[in-house]
């Protein structure tokens, strides 16, 4: 008996000794899974850095490509697109006035009536249409149809109160959110196409006289009195609420700015000087490429496998449609190096664009990990589990996701803040006083809107970059939807039929 209890005994202490030995390889094996990604955050957070000091360079070889833009067509990345728009619009307009927004897999028509200073914005109303898939690749008649005949199904919509005056023309401005080459207002040829639309027959081809002739074939009394990019729009939705509104910019799937230049600042403008002396430039500041960018192996590695190498770079670090795949880059490496998920890769994370920034469904993915505040991170598991399938993770893995999410977080909105100090910059070399007017930027898109971090972030660099006194000087005003209205509103501006109030 006495043998026996023994012998149970000795083989209980081997047990725990064996399971005591299995735990402490485990903890050693996890300790050296999260010392090996806690190395790869530390490189990216060292390669991500963007001081003052760099973002000032940055801003500085901005502005530089800003006067070659000016100077000369192709005379830099940045194109510096005249947009025929020299007056914007003063608060007096007056009627009722269409807007057509175009600039992704989805469109908007809107319809507002202007009541003059007293009165502004009487009544808006706005339906969003989806492009199907099949169109962004078929034709430009059949996509202009498509736009044309819910357009019309819209102004079919109009109540009573809304009718014209007999003999009025309904006015429409045009928003495009796509590279055109602007030969005036209402007129302009498509440079190329971005966000998966590719009509290669398009190219080259006036989108103003396209988009008349579906709408005239539809049976319509409309004509595009203004065509405008989606930064340009912002850009008279935000003069509209404030005359001191000097610049928009756009933080969305995509990004771009547009701002208030001197006509004689353009060497490149040949024909007679507006009246106003001004000139509403869209910089198509996604474009622009610096020696300066704190680019990481992740961000290479994207744009090589993009569908426009060596193409956009700004924007590929700055917008939404990007940030989300740049953070899957970087939990598949520590996947790989450091199994932060176990020994398995999970499938669904060698998928590129899984992690979405679809601003127009909500679905933000890595913006929602990031503003995680629960002390568990719940919602960063929760969007593990719904998005990549994996079920489980520690508390530790799941701060380092945040962790990463911050990282390509902050260097976006800090770069930003560059390209808008730029823009400040540029403006004030023609200010009288530039260390005391007032100057506003008006900003627009669901990066801004919705990531509290992202713009908080942003704006707080700027003001770094200023210094205090011409920060005081500087603020940032978000204005929502301006790309749609600020397209009616310049369609009023420039209509035929109407006095503004002055």
């Amino acid at each position: 008996m006495m043998k026996a209890a023994a012998l149970a005994s000795s083989a209980m202490v081997a047990a725990v000794v064996v399971v005591s030995t299995v735990l402490h390889q485990r903890q050693r094996r996890a300790s050296k899974r999260s010392e090996r990604a806690e190395a790869v955050l530390r490189d990216l957070l060292d390669r991500c850095a963007a001081p003052v000091e760099l973002l000032r360079q940055i801003a500085d070889a901005m502005a530089a490509d800003m006067r070659a833009g000016l100077a000369a067509e192709g005379g830099s990345d940045l194109q510096m697109l005249v947009t025929y728009v020299d007056s914007l619009p003063s608060g007096g307009e007056k009627g009722m006035f269409y807007a057509l927004d175009l600039g992704g897999t989805n469109f908007r028509v809107l319809r507002i009536q202007l009541g003059g200073r007293e009165q502004r914005i009487i009544r808006q109303e706005s339906k969003g249409i989806s492009i199907p898939q099949h169109l962004m690749s078929s034709s430009s008649h059949e996509l202009f149809n498509f736009i044309a005949a819910a357009l019309a199904k819209f102004v079919a919509s109009e109540g009573e109160d809304c009718h014209l005056p007999e003999g009025i023309q309904r006015e429409l401005g045009f928003t495009f959110s796509f590279p055109v080459k602007q030969t005036s207002l209402a007129s302009g040829t498509l440079i190329k196409w971005t966000k998966s639309f590719a009509i290669d027959e398009m190219v080259g081809k006036d989108v103003v006289a396209e988009l008349n002739m579906a709408i005239k074939l539809q049976g319509l009394d409309m004509k595009v009195t203004a065509l405008v990019n989606d930064t340009v729009g912002t850009l008279a939705a935000g003069r509209y609420l404030d005359h001191d509104t000097i610049a928009a910019v756009i933080l969305g799937t995509g990004s771009n700015a547009a701002y208030i230049e001197h006509a004689h600042a353009i060497p490149k403008w040949h024909a007679p000087l507006p009246k106003s002396g001004d000139m509403v430039i869209n910089m198509e500041w996604g474009n622009f490429k610096s020696s300066h960018f704190p680019l990481t192996q992740f961000d290479q590695e994207l744009d090589a496998e993009s569908l426009n190498p060596g193409e956009q770079i700004y924007e590929k670090l700055i917008s939404g449609m990007y940030m989300g795949e740049i953070v899957r880059r970087i939990l598949l490496k520590m996947a790989q190096e450091a199994a932060i998920f176990g020994d398995n890769i999970p499938p669904k994370l060698e998928r590129p664009y899984i992690l979405r920034f679809t601003l127009h469904t909500r679905t933000i993915d890595m913006l929602m990990m990031h503003h995680d505040t629960s002390s568990d991170l719940r919602t960063v598991a929760s969007k593990l589990k719904e998005i990549l399938g994996i079920k489980c993770t520690s508390l530790r893995t799941r701060k380092l996701i945040v962790d990463v999410c911050e990282a390509i977080a902050t260097r976006g909105a800090r770069l930003a803040a560059a390209g808008i100090y730029s823009i400040i910059q540029k403006h004030s070399q023609h200010s009288v006083i530039p260390d005391t007017k007032r100057s506003v930027i008006a900003v627009d898109g669901g990066v801004y809107k919705y990531y509290t971090f992202f713009g908080q972030c942003m704006e707080s660099t700027l003001s770094d970059m200023l210094g205090p006194e011409l920060a005081s000087c500087v603020v940032i005003k978000p204005v929502n939807d301006g790309s749609g209205v600020g397209a009616a509103l310049l369609a009023a501006s420039y209509s035929r039929f109407h006095q503004a109030d002055e």
